[in-house]
């Protein structure tokens, strides 16, 4: 009798098999004569010293030689096994059959109480002429030549089945072996685990040294308590937290790279033993602590006890780890935040751009003196060159910036020594109170997608606010002619200046660094886009634009060149005005020199840029001035006009008027007593 219980893992058959047996070989139709018959002397034939040794990868141990006597047959037939009755009564559970270079399984004729059974090393390639042990328990084809699992269906008490080490590649035809307790299917080809869900009882499942790449399909196996998949190719693993009673599993030497495509095992709360090594994981320096961290139940780790300072230690490093993971998002999010308002700012800037030059386009069209021309006559209907006032492209434009308006529509962001301003609401940060230890650790500003004449208006907040900044770099932002360089001497210092050809055109003129360096070398800049500037670039900057500001200050009138300077400036140009006439001996060499080079920094300030609002306000201010001067010089001009007419009149009436007044003047002394009595009465009336 076999023993009632077997262990799974590590549990030992308890009795030796030590039979003698009679295989005979014939046919149905031989007479009794004709048996061939030969004799198994099986002394001290042990069984497996481990029935499963985790991966049951192993030669059972402890077998001795077999001493075989046969006689071969010439005619192709099924042996047939037949044992005396003092052997049945001996073993009568039990039959071993193993190495004896079988190729097909024996006929077992009258042993139907047969309970083991084991044909290991041998090179049987179909299980066959068993389906009548109806009893049978534990069946052992290790290490044969089969290729698919059949012949079982009415072995229904059939509690261990082993099937290692043989050319297996698809799981099928389980379905009647409810009761299976272990299964061993181990060093076989199959690539997938499949058709194991109704065996509920199962305990031991062996699929190691196969070729599994994932593993699922779990769900139903209910009693299995341990899972060895060593060998195989698996990278990612799944459903084994619905096994409610798993306690061993084993995935060494597979392709496991990451924690998240074994995060299943986290919810298991049942695993107690767990090993990993050989796979990539566990080479990872977080993989012990991660491991531990997850499971908590974890009481044996790759084959070692799991002891309370590691899982202290676990429980450490993974905090911080979580740290590092959280920050590590927070930074992602914050990357990903930067990204799409920069790419709204872009959109925003690229429809602003198009829009602006649709209406000077039109402006252009609209300014056409041929009608014929005129594109925006067609077919002889007329419709407005305008696109606010049609459904035109540019309608649309603006629907979509006050779409993107209602978004981020720009982006401020201080990194290292380095002030990154997008779009123009940006500008309004440099009202804000900045700390002076932020403001005074900015060395570079960076604009991006603003305009440049909007930058200029800003230039004297920068100044006062980052009072470091050395750096300054424009990209995208409509930077098109060298004039416009001229509002950079506003600010106290610039040891370098980066302008990026996109969204820059001035950049196109070959002459552009040499301007800079000429109207800004009070400065003394250091680099230029990255390169570094030689004394060759000055003395080549002041001969190119010399004779641009000697003539810009000496042409232009006194009280011009005033209102143009700042305050600084007017005093050292009342200064040459005031030596310019003295002899040359009266002042020294040294005023000399000195004058010379304040000389040469007023004429650079002839060179300024007014924007374009400013000159818009400007332009205004000087048509309203226009509009005055006109209507006062006409109420001159009428006034005079007046003047003269009643002149005009006067010179025709006056001839008349002056005879009258003779006329009465002599009538009126005529009588010289009257008169003077009359002027008498007058006097005394008045007083």
């Amino acid at each position: 009798m076999i023993p009632g219980k077997y262990r799974s893992v590590s549990g030992r058959a308890t009795n030796n098999v030590n039979c003698g047996l009679h295989l005979v070989i014939q046919t149905s139709s031989l007479p009794e004569k004709n048996k061939v018959e030969f004799r198994l002397n099986k002394e001290t034939s042990s069984f497996p010293g481990r029935l499963l040794q985790h991966d049951l990868e192993r030669n059972y141990s402890s077998r001795q030689g077999d001493h075989i006597n046969l006689v071969s047959s010439s005619m192709p037939s099924f042996p047939i096994l037949h044992r005396s009755s003092e052997e049945k009564i001996l073993y009568s559970d039990r039959l071993t059959l193993e190495r004896q270079k079988l190729t097909v399984c024996p006929i077992i004729d009258g042993e139907e109480h047969l309970r083991l059974l084991n044909f290991q090393h041998n090179f049987i390639t179909r299980i066959q002429n068993i389906s009548n042990l109806q009893r049978l328990i534990f069946l052992d084809l290790y290490d044969n030549q089969i290729e698919e699992i059949s012949g079982l269906s009415t072995l229904r008490s059939l509690r261990v089945l082993l099937l290692g080490k043989n050319r297996i590649k698809k799981i099928s035809n389980l379905e009647n072996l409810k009761n299976l307790d272990v299964l061993d299917l181990h060093g076989n080809q199959i690539a997938e685990i499949e058709n194991v869900n109704h065996l509920c009882d199962l305990r031991v499942l062996n699929l190691a040294r196969n070729l599994l790449s994932h593993v699922d399909n779990l769900n139903g196996l209910d009693s299995l308590t341990e899972l060895n998949l060593r060998h195989n190719q698996i990278t990612f693993v799944r459903d084994v937290d619905n096994l409610p009673c798993l306690q061993r599993l084993f995935l060494s030497f597979n392709n496991i790279s990451n924690f998240e495509s074994v995060c299943c095992l986290a919810d298991s709360t049942s695993l107690s033993d767990i090993t990993f090594d050989g796979n990539p994981i566990a080479q990872e320096s977080w993989y012990k602590h991660t491991i531990l961290q997850n499971m908590m139940q974890l009481r044996q780790l790759d084959m070692k006890r799991v002891t309370e300072e590691e899982r202290r230690m676990a429980s450490v490093v993974a905090k911080k780890e979580e740290e590092k993971k959280r920050e590590s998002h927070k930074q992602s999010l914050l990357k990903e935040k930067k990204r799409l308002t920069i790419n709204n700012v872009a959109r925003k800037w690229d429809l602003q751009q198009h829009r602006i030059t649709n209406i000077a386009i039109n402006q252009d069209r609209k300014d056409s003196d041929s009608p014929s021309q005129d594109p925006c006559q067609i077919d002889g209907s007329t419709t407005s060159a305008f696109p606010e006032e049609t459904g035109s492209l540019d309608s649309v434009l603006t629907n979509t910036l006050q779409d993107l308006s209602e978004t981020d529509s720009y982006l401020v962001e201080v990194d290292g020594d380095t002030l990154s301003l997008y779009g123009s609401g940006a500008l309004e940060s440099l009202d804000r109170n900045w700390s002076v230890q932020t403001a005074g650790m900015v060395t570079t500003v960076s604009f991006t997608f603003i305009e440049f004449d909007e930058i200029v208006q800003v230039l004297p907040k920068l100044k006062m606010k980052f009072p470091n900044s050395l750096h300054l770099k424009f990209k995208e932002t409509n930077l098109v002619m060298l004039q416009q360089f001229n509002a950079l001497a506003q600010l106290r210092r610039i040891d370098q200046l980066t302008i990026d050809p996109q969204g820059n055109p001035v950049v196109n003129f070959t002459l552009w660094k040499y301007y800079v360096l000429f109207r800004l070398s009070h400065f003394s800049m250091q680099k230029i886009n990255g390169t570094e500037v030689t004394q060759n670039d000055m003395i080549m900057a002041e001969r190119l634009f010399g004779i641009l500001a000697h003539i810009a200050s000496s042409e232009l009138p006194q009280y011009r060149m005033i209102s143009i300077l700042g305050d600084a400036r007017k005093k050292q140009f009342r200064y040459l005005q005031e030596t310019k006439g003295k002899k040359p001996g009266i002042v020294n060499e040294e005023n000399n020199d000195s004058k010379r080079l304040v000389g040469e920094n007023t004429n650079r300030a002839m060179l300024n840029y007014t924007t374009r609002d400013f000159y818009n306000e400007k332009l205004e201010e000087v048509k309203e001035k226009k509009k005055f001067c006109k209507m006062y010089i006409e109420d001159l001009v009428k006034e005079a006009t007046e003047i003269n007419m009643k002149n005009e009149a006067l010179q025709k009436l006056w001839p008349q008027m002056f005879i009258e007044l003779v006329r009465d003047a002599v009538i009126e002394i005529r009588n010289k007593n009257s008169y003077m009595k009359l002027c008498l009465q007058q006097i005394t009336d008045q007083k």
